[in-house]
């Protein structure tokens, strides 16, 4: 623990200042956390005794970033960093924030109303570690237990269930027996947590290196509430040959295959979702989801909507959903009718998001199927190296060269360049000015 992370000069400064004007002054939080864990943290958060009008007065460039919660924010050398007045913390009527938030002078009280307690640890430089409720233990045994009472810090803050099991599949963690029956307990209260923060803590999750821990969400009945549309997908078997798990368990083993974008993570945990609503049963029991993924666009969407995601994120996500289960031919011509239809940048993710499915699917299928998106990749390089045209801005004329012609101006235009397009990914040799405009001529006896 500790071993070569040095604490930056800006933070020192700030406690050496606080203490020479008799306030008390720590490092806290997951900062003290990453340090015994030999990670590098990527914010340095600080608590003191001293009020935030104090603090205000003590350092030239301050801004006020909750100062009702008593948090104000100091800005040295470029640098910003929180510090935050000890408090107690009033009921919460909302479960999720407290009505009202009372000063104190005692560190201890303060670090009593955290979370967890690997979370709940003060640092000073010359007084070294104060670990009132056994954090550094806990995070040597890798574990997550909450600070007191599990039920009464989660019917405080629901979000800090969430919290709990992001924490695990970030650091690859186990949550303490009691913290996880209280989860399992509350997990009806994330009803109360805003879309937006539900969304920040599950991108965290997708995004995390411990990916499994994912199957927490539905152990403990929180994706339940949040995604049931997902959680559905574990109870639904996938008798097929090119299958050997449930749909959910898929799902998850498509997620941890994918890249660390969060839009591929997205996309594989929602390129299934329409499944549970469309399996069927031939005659020798294998399992058929025939429009699943129609299904699985529809309810991708309303689910994006419900957490807020960004247009620009959920149309590609979307797009991504809708051509999943696309057999593309190898061949230019097929390769550029995709390329045509979902661009350059979603065709490339698609393969990305083909190859993740195909890893998560039955194994024995896979290098055949592996060996197919390899050649669709090689195909799309070729195309690219000989600057073929599958799209209009590569067209050879455009609408401006057609009104010369004499076409009028309006839906036509658009109309004759979406046939001399698809003309010339038919036929590339035909992507010359002269004979497009020829054919256009001969097509409307211009």
């Amino acid at each position: 623990m500790l071993k070569n992370i040095a604490i930056p000069e800006e933070v020192v400064e700030i406690i050496s200042t606080l203490n020479e004007n008799g306030y008390e002054g720590y490092i806290v939080g997951g900062c003290v956390r990453d340090l015994l864990m030999d990670r590098t943290p990527q914010d340095w958060d600080l608590t003191t005794s001293a009020k935030p009008e104090d603090v205000k007065k003590l350092f030239k460039k301050t801004y006020d970033t909750g100062i009702a919660h008593g948090t104000v924010t100091v800005i040295l050398n470029n640098k910003h960093f929180e510090i935050t007045t000890y408090r107690i913390e009033g009921i919460y009527e909302d479960h999720r924030r407290p009505k009202e938030v009372t000063f104190t002078n005692d560190l201890e009280e303060d670090l009593s109303r955290r979370d967890f307690t690997m979370n709940a640890i003060a640092y000073h430089p010359k007084e070294g570690f104060i670990d009132p409720t056994g954090g550094i233990e806990d995070i040597k045994k890798k574990s997550i237990r909450c600070v007191g009472n599990p039920h009464k810090r989660f019917e405080e803050d629901a979000l800090r269930m969430l919290r709990g099991i992001r924490f695990s599949s970030q650091l690859d963690f186990t949550i303490e027996e009691n913290t996880l029956e209280a989860i399992k307990t509350n997990a009806h209260l994330i009803a109360y947590i805003s879309a937006e923060r539900i969304k920040e803590e599950l991108d965290k999750i997708l995004l995390a290196s411990y990916t499994n821990k994912f199957m927490l969400l539905h152990e403990t009945r929180i994706l339940k509430f949040i995604l049931p549309e997902v959680d559905q997908c574990f109870t639904v078997e996938q008798n097929h040959p090119h299958h050997v798990d449930n749909v959910g368990i898929h799902t998850l083993k498509a997620l941890e295959a994918v890249d660390k974008i969060l839009t591929l993570r997205w996309t594989m945990l929602l390129h299934d979702i329409g499944k549970p609503e469309h399996k069927t049963t031939d005659e020798k029991g294998i399992n058929h989801f025939h429009g699943h993924v129609e299904k699985s666009v529809e309810l991708a969407e309303k689910i994006m909507l419900r957490l807020r995601f960004d247009k620009k994120s959920m149309n590609h996500i979307l797009k991504l959903i809708k051509w999943h289960d696309n057999r593309i031919k190898e061949d230019k011509q097929s390769v550029k009718e995709v390329l045509y239809h979902i661009g350059e940048e979603a065709f490339l993710d698609l393969l990305k998001v083909q190859a993740a499915d195909a890893i998560a699917q039955n194994p024995a299928y896979y290098q055949g199927k592996e060996d197919k998106l390899k050649k669709l990749y090689k195909i799309f390089e070729e195309i690219k190296a000989k600057n073929e045209c599958f799209t209009l801005k590569d067209l050879a004329v455009n609408g401006q060269d057609l009104i010369k012609t004499g076409i009028k101006e309006g839906k036509q235009i658009g109309e004759i360049l979406d046939y001399l397009l698809k003309t010339v990914i038919e036929n590339p040799e035909l992507n010359e000015k002269e004979i497009l405009l020829s054919r256009i001529k001969e097509k409307y006896s211009l």
